[in-house]
């Protein structure tokens, strides 16, 4: 009897084991592909959390496809060609609502019948349907080089929405911290704007963060289904606000093209006091500490004209169209994006979580209260100018989550608006100028 009961047990475990993909060609497990980009480093440190992810998930096997992110779009786009994508992958921003029309994502969407769903700013939709979702969470906000303001005898900028700067507050302050190489500030006679050593600010030039501005003074670039350029009267003044402030006052820092940082280029300079960058500027405090170490800064909220506003953004993994296995993609996305795996990146600054249950009391001290690079700029200024704002409904999304082919209507944009920020045309001459072909690329 127990020869029986032994071989019964061989049997069954042989059955099992074939069953659960054991038996090499008999397998049964689920295999996935993940496409990404990345630099060496990442790319170790991307396979190590896919290897992490398939330890811990029996039965499902991820492998990542490692492409150079100079050819990645035109990769995926020859792949879905041929009717081979990926099962998932790493996508820019810009590019998400145009695949998803094309057909080359999936458009279910991976937190539908799941509980703790992202912020709702961050789901790109189209047509209304959530077709994808950032993998973090980033908001604009306002930097300042806390010397210079102390220098200058200045008060610090408002840490929350109740006390914010009007933008003619905001012009003032900023007049106060501009000086030029005979120790005036831009208030006093005689000031020579020609001849600035130290401005008051520097509000970040691309094209993209120029939308806040546009919001910000009751104007759109887009409409609301991302369908259509709009770039409105309002939204045209809202820019030429900001191009004021080094053309017509002599207080902005203008840079000398696109490719900038609002933390490096403006109030890691030591020649800006104030700097208008993303959340991620957190993430500075080591480049603060190795490039910049005498620099000690802090974050408030945005100035406004008619609204109170920001805007926000991030990165998303993509589930792209086609997968024999759909719930495994979603799975493992919303996985890979989760905060609990992106906590290094969290806690170093760069990041902010995605899910709503991240920003309820028993989870923020593990990424605010408790951080060593919010505690530099100040747990509980950050938590008030940054988390309480991004949970406010002043918190818009960028208009990539909604309209398709941003990428390429900033390319025509952002080196046009060159001449607005020099002078050498208005806002209104520039966005005319280059209209028609903002239309043509919306529609490309």
């Amino acid at each position: 009897m127990k020869k029986v009961a032994v071989i019964g047990l061989i049997l069954l475990v042989g059955f099992l084991f074939f069953a659960c993909g054991g038996g090499g060609g008999g397998s049964k497990d689920i295999e996935l592909v993940f496409a990404y980009w990345g630099s060496e480093g990442e790319v170790e440190n991307t396979e190590a959390i896919l290897a992490k992810y398939n330890a811990s998930h029996p039965g499902v096997t991820v492998k990542g496809m490692h492409i150079n992110q100079e050819e990645y779009t035109e990769k995926i786009m020859s792949m879905a060609a041929g009717g081979n994508l990926p099962d998932a992958g790493m996508i820019l921003e810009a590019s998400i609502i145009g695949w998803a029309r094309q057909g080359i994502m999936s458009t279910d969407d991976i937190y539908k019948d799941v509980g703790d769903k992202p912020l709702p700013y961050l789901a790109f939709k189209d047509g209304g349907n959530t077709v994808s979702w950032s993998a973090a969470n980033e908001v604009l906000a306002l930097w300042y080089n806390k010397d210079l303001f102390d220098a200058a005898g200045v008060e610090y900028p408002p840490a929350s929405l109740d006390k914010a700067w009007s933008w003619d507050e905001f012009i003032e302050v900023a007049k106060r911290l501009t000086f030029d190489s005979n120790g005036r500030n831009a208030t006093q006679a005689g000031f020579d704007k020609s001849n600035v050593v130290q401005y008051g600010c520097y509000i970040n030039q691309l094209a993209w963060q120029m939308e806040v501005w546009a919001l910000s003074n009751g104007g759109r670039f887009f409409s609301e289904d991302g369908r259509s350029i709009v770039f409105d009267d309002k939204a045209i003044e809202g820019m030429q606000k900001v191009f004021d402030l080094y053309v017509e006052l002599g207080i902005g820092k203008p840079a000398p093209d696109q490719n900038d940082s609002g933390f490096g280029y403006g109030i890691g300079s030591g020649q800006v006091a104030m700097s208008t960058e993303g959340q991620w500027a957190v993430g500075f405090h080591e480049l603060a500490n190795s490039v910049f170490p005498d620099l000690d800064y802090g974050v408030g909220v945005l100035p406004y004209m008619q609204n109170k506003v920001t805007i926000s953004t991030a990165g998303a993994v993509a589930t792209f169209a086609g997968s024999k296995n759909p719930a495994a993609v979603a799975e493992f996305v919303r996985w890979y994006t989760s905060p609990e795996e992106n906590f290094g990146t969290i806690a170093a600054g760069w990041w902010m979580p995605n899910l709503q249950s991240w920003y309820t009391d028993a989870k923020l001290p593990e990424w605010v209260n408790n951080n060593p690079a919010r505690a530099k700029i100040g747990a509980a200024n950050y938590k008030s100018a940054v988390v309480d704002v991004a949970l406010s409904n002043n918190t818009k999304s960028t208009c990539w989550y909604y309209t398709p082919n941003t990428d390429k209507i900033y390319a025509i944009l952002g080196p046009a608006l060159m001449e607005a920020i020099t002078g050498a045309k208005t806002a209104k001459e520039v966005v005319e100028s280059v209209r028609a072909r903002m239309e043509s690329a919306l529609n490309s």
